[in-house]
């Protein structure tokens, strides 16, 4: 115990007296004391970590089911020695998806042979929960189980099975569950609980959003989430942009919607209405084929020829709107030095071409009824009506807002959690190496200040608008951390989406990486530079980012700066899979070190659930701890020890007369 002298405790006299009021005396102060010391000595919470999710919700589900694999591996380890391979695959699959599972063997067993279905499968369950459990206290344990079977669960989870004394006990428990009909409710309710034990909190690094086909869906299940932090990406930061009524956000976001023939997450999911878009774009583009606006179908749709057209034709209206609202915002914003990038500007109308950084191209489509060539900026009336009903219509839709605001409430710019520095794609340098710096509301900004100073922009582009029913200029911060080279969530010199549209030549398409990427590769020097910026410990703790897809087919590693950064991204997306040759990394940091997990693509929950078909895994220990990490080795267990410490200042307050007991 700390000893305080009678100077540090009356300084500190006010403070205790308001503790004083939680722990009224000596014994409870004790007691609380011990519980809090108790905790230190529990193993670390494991932790999951994705990013680059790109809307792939139902390969993102399964792997939040599994948790990577370790729900399988807790279940072999469990259960292994005692029963058959095929049994620890289904159990392994009950536990992901139980109420799915439970129909299936319903239909293939009779009441007898279900009802020992039952209690064989509670036994088994209960021992991988205990399992689970074990890392916890009692208190927090209770806390994660369900009101309906709090007390049964409790009881089975803190009893032995094989104890004399409860053994009928015990037994009896189940076999009323059975009886009264409620083993397949409790079933489902316990895989949830080990679920939620097996994984104590969840990092999300990044592009939740465009792409795949639901990221609302993905959203709808980080809501759910006990514990998490989000990094925020650069396509996430597009429909933050997006949601705080951005017109180019919107352009953008719904641009990359009709690309990838993700119509279905605008319109059902957000219920943003894209009828005037289309009757705009048939009306305007009829006799246009738009061959270079056909939207990349990645698998098969449901989708007709005639819907596949009309995508076409609102692709490429909208692509045009993008690019002149993002023309005209660049000339409000000329600190932004965006000026090479007014493409519209640089066309040639007489001749067909364009020039792009000083070479001049021929354009592979010089269709553009709406562009003035003395002003290509200017939107025509139509295409401000359109503009104007999309933003009213991001602006109003209810669950956009709200999924919008809860990633603003759980996410940043980068976050610090248990020596890992988490950030989505950069941190900005210079190419020597040194943090470069921006100049920002007339002060500069480098380091972890300048991304605390983006971060707190970001919010008030959001929360600063007061009336809600008409964008603000502030969002436009949102559009530059979208896109521009100074970004640390886009981490390139440009966003060539013009020169993919219209020039065929491929050398303007090329977007090169910002100096971070090609310098910290193969320097842990650096990398523990960077970690030190930003207050981590550079010789324990390790960078931990997205972004760009880790080309695992090509021989590309994750692991970087010699163990110093992990990139996680593998191409969770399917658009990416043919690059990456796999379908994703993600990352398990638990008590024993740190696991990287490489995935193949997921074929479909009907088949995990009627065949047990997993996502196949591999799994490669980066890291493993000499010592198993405790609590007290976590940020929790930072803030434990500093509430031990003040307790043990109150209970010195009480020995020395400074604070009085309370009787309770």
């Amino acid at each position: 115990m700390h000893s305080f002298t009678k100077t540090q405790l009356q300084a500190n006299q006010k403070y205790l007296e308001l503790l004083s009021q939680s722990f009224p005396n000596i014994t409870t102060a004790v007691g609380e004391v011990v519980n809090l010391k108790a905790i230190l000595n529990l193993p670390k919470g494991t932790e999951h970590f994705l990013t680059d999710i790109h809307g792939e919700h139902e390969a993102f589900n399964h792997v939040m089911q599994n948790a990577s694999g370790t729900i399988k591996r807790k279940v072999h380890q469990e259960l292994g020695n005692t029963i058959a391979f095929e049994e620890l695959e289904e159990l392994s699959t009950l536990i992901y998806y139980p109420e799915e599972k439970i129909d299936l063997i319903k239909r293939e067993k009779n009441q007898e042979s279900l009802d020992n279905w039952y209690k064989l499968t509670i036994y088994r369950l209960v021992t991988v929960c205990r399992a689970a459990a074990s890392k916890y206290t009692r208190s927090k344990v209770r806390k994660a189980l369900p009101r309906d079977f709090a007390y049964i669960m409790e009881e089975l989870l803190q009893e032995d099975e094989h104890r004399f004394n409860k053994k009928e006990y015990y037994n009896e428990i189940i076999e009323c569950l059975v009886k009264l009909d409620r083993a397949q409710h409790f079933i489902v309710e316990i895989s949830g609980v080990i679920k939620r034990l097996t994984i104590d909190h969840l990092h999300i690094i990044g592009d939740v959003y465009d792409r795949g086909p639901g990221p609302d869906v993905v959203m709808d299940t980080l809501m759910q989430h006990h514990s998490l932090d989000i990094q925020w990406g650069n396509h996430d930061i597009l429909w933050m942009g997006a949601a705080a009524g951005n017109a180019a956000c919107i352009a953008n976001a719904v641009r990359i919607a009709l690309r990838y023939a993700n119509m279905d997450v605008i319109e059902d999911g957000y219920g943003i209405n894209l009828l005037p878009l289309a009757s705009f774009a048939n009306l305007v583009y009829a006799e246009d084929p738009c061959l270079a606006f056909v939207p990349k179908i990645s698998e098969p749709q449901n989708v007709t020829d005639q819907e596949i057209t009309l995508m076409g034709k609102m692709h490429k209206a909208i692509s045009i709107i993008q690019f002149k609202l993002e023309e005209a915002l660049i000339d409000n914003h000329p600190e932004y030095h965006m000026e090479k990038r007014q493409l519209l500007r640089a066309i040639d109308f007489e001749n067909g071409t364009v020039s792009v950084e000083g070479v001049v191209y021929p354009l592979n489509d010089v269709y553009f009824p709406t562009l003035n060539p003395n002003s290509p900026c200017e939107l025509t009336e139509e295409e401000a009506l359109v503009v104007d009903r999309l933003v009213y219509a991001f602006l109003h839709s209810e669950k956009l807002q709200k999924h919008i605001r809860f990633m603003y409430a759980k996410g940043s710019m980068y976050k610090v959690f248990n020596d890992n520095l988490l950030f989505h794609a950069c941190v900005l340098l210079n190419a020597d190496g040194s943090f470069k710096t921006l100049r920002l509301d007339k002060r500069d900004y480098t380091g972890k200040e300048l991304m605390d100073k983006f971060d707190q922009m970001a919010r008030e582009a959001y929360f600063g608008n007061t009336d809600q029913c008409t964008p603000h200029n502030e969002s436009d911060i949102l559009w530059f951390l979208w896109c521009h080279e100074d970004s640390p969530l886009f981490g390139k010199d440009k966003m060539a989406t013009f020169e993919r549209y219209f020039i065929d030549d491929k050398v303007p398409h090329k977007e090169r990486y910002v100096p971070f990427y090609s310098l910290i590769d193969d320097d842990d020097v650096l990398a523990k530079n960077i970690l030190a910026e930003f207050g981590v410990d550079p010789e324990e703790g390790h960078l931990i980012n997205g972004h760009i897809p880790v080309k695992a087919i090509s021989g590309e590693s994750p692991i970087r700066a010699k163990g110093k950064q992990l990139v996680i991204d593998g191409g969770f997306a399917r658009a990416y899979q043919k690059t990456t040759g796999i379908a994703g990394y993600t990352l398990i940091y638990n008590s024993y070190g740190l696991i990287l997990i490489s995935h193949d693509p997921f074929e479909s929950v009907e088949k995990a659930i009627a065949e047990g078909i997993d996502i196949n895994s591999t799994l490669s220990v980066v890291e493993k701890s000499a010592d198993r990490k405790r609590v007290r080795d976590t940020d929790n267990g930072k803030a434990l020890l500093s509430q031990v410490e003040d307790l043990e200042m109150l209970i010195s307050a009480y020995r020395k007369g400074i604070i009085k007991e309370k009787l309770i």
